[in-house]
């Protein structure tokens, strides 16, 4: 594999990203929404919580009873305020899997636009034609999308601690934010979302011929997370360290199984076909 070459290829993949507003302005917005304005309404209706909200807090309460029996539920149960309950379970358990949206459409955008985007502007032909390895070229457009998007997913995690910290010190005197349950979150199941995201956009990219078709395909990937969501709120489930671990596997694996399948097909004809459609 030639490292130059896949520094460079890489390197001009990461400079499109920023001459086009498809591809950078979703990747601002969602880590903005996530990192500072989610906080500022969690802290708003925790600290709304302390009126007359008795309603308001039979709901929380009735969430936190259908909660499974966890660390996390029995820190939120020791609290003395309805104030600290609302915004330890908000910050700490609702909004995990919020955050898994972050590397999941930061990678698919970057992945698509540098497979679908190179066949809009008409130059992967030409890099297909160089005498560059499919394995170089293959490792360099990967490389391309996912640093990015693990840099714009870190960057927004350290910036929603920060938030949510500041908002919530007055509530708590303390630092509150993260539980243990965000480790293996972060450290494992961003990363193998993100792969898995880009390893499934280059099959998605060889059926699609625009930038448009392939994110709206990509978006397919959010449903899931949207499942989990529903199964938090309704408190079905927990994401609690073991199941993010046991997440973070499976992701493992099925990005292992995607890239054997990428790599038995990595040759410059189905690559050329697939880009020519």
């Amino acid at each position: 594999m030639n490292r130059r070459a896949v520094v460079a290829i890489a390197r001009k993949d990461i400079k499109s990203i920023t001459a086009n507003i498809q591809v950078w302005l979703p990747m601002l917005i969602l880590p903005i929404v996530f990192s500072v304005l989610l906080p500022a309404v969690v802290v708003f209706s925790a600290r709304a919580s302390q009126g007359d909200t008795a309603q308001f807090m039979q709901v929380i309460s009735g969430m936190l009873e259908r909660l499974p029996e966890s660390s996390l539920t029995r820190i939120i149960s020791s609290f003395e305020t309805d104030q600290q309950k609302v915004a330890y379970m908000m910050l700490n358990y609702f909004l995990s899997p919020f955050f898994l949206m972050i590397p999941l459409m930061a990678a698919s955008t970057v992945s698509i636009d540098s497979f679908v985007g190179e066949k809009e502007r008409g130059t992967f032909e030409g890099l297909l034609l160089t005498p560059v390895s499919m394995r170089s070229i293959f490792t360099a457009k990967v490389l391309a999308a996912f640093l990015p998007a693990i840099v714009v997913s870190l960057v927004s995690f350290v910036l929603f601690a920060i938030c949510a910290n500041v908002l919530t010190w007055p509530i708590f005197g303390r630092i509150s934010f993260p539980h243990i349950n965000w480790a293996p979150l972060v450290l494992l199941v961003m990363p193998a979302i993100s792969v898995f995201a880009i390893l499934t956009n280059v099959f998605i990219s060889a059926r699609v011929t625009t930038f448009q078709a392939g994110y709206q395909l990509g978006a397919l990937l959010a449903l899931p997370l949207v499942a989990i969501m529903i199964g938090q709120f309704t408190g079905f489930m927990l994401l609690d360290t073991r199941v993010l671990l046991a997440v973070g596997i499976i992701l493992s694996i099925l990005d292992y199984v995607l890239l054997r399948i990428i790599v038995r097909k990595l040759d410059r004809a189905w690559l050329f076909e697939s880009q020519v459609r």
